[in-house]
């Protein structure tokens, strides 16, 4: 059974969304990858443990999806065992007039994580280049530009550009980064969309705007599809994940997850030979006790 999940959703080539999976069809059963998914969630907890006691490093984990893709469950169900001293969740939503009033990365920079943490953006930077590439005139917010016609195709080479030596600048200062995009079918989102009108526990989680995106299925693809192929690097690789069966892209993420910090070389503080004799000191006192 092939369960080497990080190496076959990995990006490492021109990245088509058409030729990409949305639903998973290999030998795993559900009720195989539920018991997988509890025995990674103790391994996970381990490893933030032992990053979070490194302190020389840090994971930033960014996570992309249409709506209704299981973003806010995958968090819950993949990170539910772990220290919340050494995680921090970050949603972005439209950015506010102070935001709009620095460069478009700012926000994202005062939301990274600190050394020996995990930061998890749920949805990210790459918001200006998904939704703001299909709906140019929210770049206008910004208060550079005067037209949408400003917004031609070296506009966006640029933003890909500035992304990807941002990321680069966070890889060569201890931050380690994988994103993950949660590649949900346009009918799985309308049977979840479905649920959340029909069931009254989730009706909140619907809002009329969703349909109106809906709409803009194709151009958002066209927008994943560049986006991902421009910033897909080794220092900051995409993985696309299958998310029409929710329990599936959970054991997917949190093996690439583990994986990656399995890759990071944590280590836990050694202690000086003056730091261990005072150790030794100390056990001798409190059993004298």
């Amino acid at each position: 059974m092939d369960l080497d999940f990080t190496d076959n959703y990995k990006v490492k080539t021109q990245f088509s969304i058409k030729k990409t999976d949305t639903k998973y069809s290999g030998q795993l059963k559900k009720n195989e990858g539920k018991e997988m998914l509890q025995k990674e969630k103790e391994k996970l907890r381990e490893l933030q443990e032992k990053l979070y006691a490194d302190g020389s490093k840090s994971l930033l984990i960014v996570l992309q999806a249409m709506d209704a893709a299981g973003k806010d469950s995958l968090i819950e169900h993949v990170f539910g065992g772990v220290n919340p001293q050494g995680c921090e969740v970050h949603s972005f939503k439209t950015p506010s007039s102070k935001e709009y009033s620095h460069d478009f990365l700012w926000r994202h920079y005062t939301a990274l994580p600190e050394k020996g943490k995990i930061g998890i953006f749920n949805r990210s930077h790459y918001e200006s280049v998904l939704v703001c590439k299909v709906h140019p005139e929210y770049n206008l917010s910004e208060k550079v530009w005067d037209s949408v016609d400003d917004f031609d195709d070296e506009f966006w080479e640029n933003r890909y550009e500035n992304i990807n030596n941002f990321e680069k600048h966070l890889a060569e200062n201890g931050t380690t980064i994988i994103k993950i995009f949660l590649n949900v079918s346009k009918d799985e989102q309308k049977k979840r969309f479905l649920d959340r009108i029909n069931e009254p526990e989730k009706n909140w989680k619907f809002a009329a705007g969703d349909l109106s995106e809906r709409k803009l299925w194709d151009q958002y693809m066209t927008a994943y599809e560049d986006a991902i192929s421009k910033t897909s690097k080794e220092n900051a690789p995409w993985f696309v994940i299958p998310a029409d069966d929710k329990w599936f892209a959970r054991v997917a993420a949190i093996q690439i997850i583990i994986d990656t910090l399995e890759k990071m070389d944590l280590k836990y503080p050694k202690l000086s030979e003056k730091e261990a004799t005072g150790l030794a000191d100390a056990k001798k006192e409190l059993e004298s006790e």
